[in-house]
């Protein structure tokens, strides 16, 4: 059995908090104390909706952090308070330690491949930027044409704090610094090639001045005819 904070039943059945508070304290479902705080066990409010809907909900929980080592708390954390709100069956936990702003991410990649395979039918975060820095309206956009929805714990504010931005930030100008480099480096090949093709082939036709490690053409007595000096 599994117990339920009140928000989180609430959204199991489909009612506001309020409105499920009202049904506990008529006794329209049962309720178990642990301290001061109210939990409903998932039994009681299945019996109260009368629906499998539980049953068909799958969830795949996505946690990540930027660092690519350390940080294995933060990833517990984040698992561990989605389960913690899970309203149907956890069928996969996809992990990534990689900054938000790379398009590909090993646990993106199988995410998205499972969910293409129709293997659940949620997918649950802590925070929107935990599933892409920038891009994550696409990510949703792209998993809601394959039926899957997805999920954010806390809608407002952003789970990174200045280490992870200063994180991301530094992965964003390595990224911009390969590029310009690998722009200048071609740049360079094709300098280097134009002018060893120039000291090969020599100048362009019409200018006279043969090439290095070329002589002219020596003439024949064909072309001695032709220029009546014969």
């Amino acid at each position: 059995m599994e117990l339920l904070r009140l928000a989180v039943a609430a959204r199991r059945v489909g009612v506001h908090p309020g409105t499920l508070r009202l049904w506990a304290n008529e006794g329209k479902v049962a309720v178990v104390w642990v301290g001061r705080e109210r939990r409903f066990s998932t039994e009681a409010l299945d019996a109260l909706t009368g629906s499998t809907a539980s049953a068909e909900r799958r969830e795949a929980l996505y946690v990540r952090v930027s660092g690519t080592s350390g940080q294995e708390s933060s990833l517990a954390a984040q698992e561990a308070e989605l389960r913690a709100s899970a309203s149907g069956v956890v069928v996969a936990v996809f992990r990534d330690r990689a900054s938000g702003l790379r398009e590909s991410r090993p646990g993106l990649d199988r995410l998205l491949k499972r969910a293409v395979a129709g293997e659940f039918t949620h997918v649950r975060v802590t925070h929107r930027d935990r599933l892409a820095r920038f891009g994550a309206a696409w990510l949703i956009e792209v998993l809601a044409h394959r039926g899957v929805a997805v999920e954010v714990l806390h809608a407002k504010g952003a789970a990174g704090g200045m280490e992870e931005l200063l994180d991301d930030f530094m992965s964003l100008v390595a990224t911009f610094a390969g590029r310009m480099y690998g722009l200048r480096s071609r740049e360079a090949r094709r300098r280097l090639l134009a002018e060893a093709d120039e000291r090969i082939d020599g100048p362009p036709c019409g200018t006279g001045i043969p090439g290095p490690g070329r002589l002219p053409a020596p003439e024949t007595d064909a072309v001695r005819a032709g220029d009546g000096r014969g």
